[in-house]
């Protein structure tokens, strides 16, 4: 026990030093002052600023559904096929986990940053971004819970001569969709706080407003769109978490 706090401490302070922390610059007079400047005027948001962000709020909303839906759907083929107790042929789960694991490496800012190279500034953009972080982490989530679901049905009907259609809609499904849908839920969660972020690359939605009124040092108006957007992500969070109860 003694060792592993001892190796933890040791690749902490090489952590520190490979970062350049420097703690002491937190409680400079430079740093003080300028925190207690962009406080003071994060802490009186311009309200009249709110009916000119509900717009691309919804936007964001809209933006993080369609990009939910589409990547989940997508991704259930694909988790069939990375499953081992569904796929055994490592010819095929290999390369599917591979591609998996490359879409899941790239983030969600830098595919936002291509798509937006490619279609232009606008709210498809970060659609499509979503489309493949949704896909990337619903496939990985879902083809764990299929591989830890009872091997019990499937070899029951295994032996009674089921097909592999068969195996999946009526053993694999029953057991795996609950699972399936609490995961489209928490991607969905995760989605909106992203899409919100999307908007500093240029990809739509409430991003963009808040970039804009960061380099314009209008840190009232940024204040008042982090407010409303922590509102619509405790409400969804809040209904997500519901529905998961529900579910499972």
């Amino acid at each position: 026990m003694l060792a592993t706090w001892l190796l933890f401490i040791v690749v902490l302070v090489v952590c520190f030093v490979g970062v350049d922390a420097d703690f002491m610059a937190l409680f400079s007079e430079g740093a003080r002052s300028n925190m207690g400047r962009i406080l003071g005027e994060m802490a009186r948001p311009d309200w009249s600023y709110a009916s000119h962000i509900w717009k691309p709020m919804v936007e964001t909303v809209q933006i993080a559904i369609a990009g939910t839906i589409i990547g989940s759907v997508l991704a259930v083929p694909v988790a069939l096929l990375c499953a081992v107790n569904i796929m055994p042929k490592k010819i095929v789960s290999i390369p599917a986990r591979m591609v998996l694991n490359l879409v899941r490496t790239v983030p969600d800012l830098l595919f936002a940053a291509i798509f937006v190279a490619v279609f232009g500034i606008g709210a498809f953009a970060g659609m499509l971004a979503l489309v493949f972080f949704s896909f990337g982490l619903v496939a990985k989530l879902t083809y764990e819970a299929i591989e830890a679901i009872d091997p019990g049905p499937l070899e029951a009907m295994t032996a009674s001569g089921a097909n592999k259609i068969q195996l999946i809609v009526f053993g694999v499904i029953p057991q795996a969709l609950p699972y399936f849908f609490s995961y489209v839920l928490y991607t969905f969660e995760v989605n909106v706080r992203a899409a919100a972020v999307l908007g500093f690359v240029g990809a739509g939605g409430i991003g963009l407003h808040l970039d804009q009124q960061l380099n314009s040092l209008r840190y009232d108006r940024a204040s008042t769109i982090i407010l409303l957007t922590l509102v619509i992500v405790l409400l969804i969070d809040y209904a997500s978490t519901y529905l998961r109860r529900k579910l499972l």
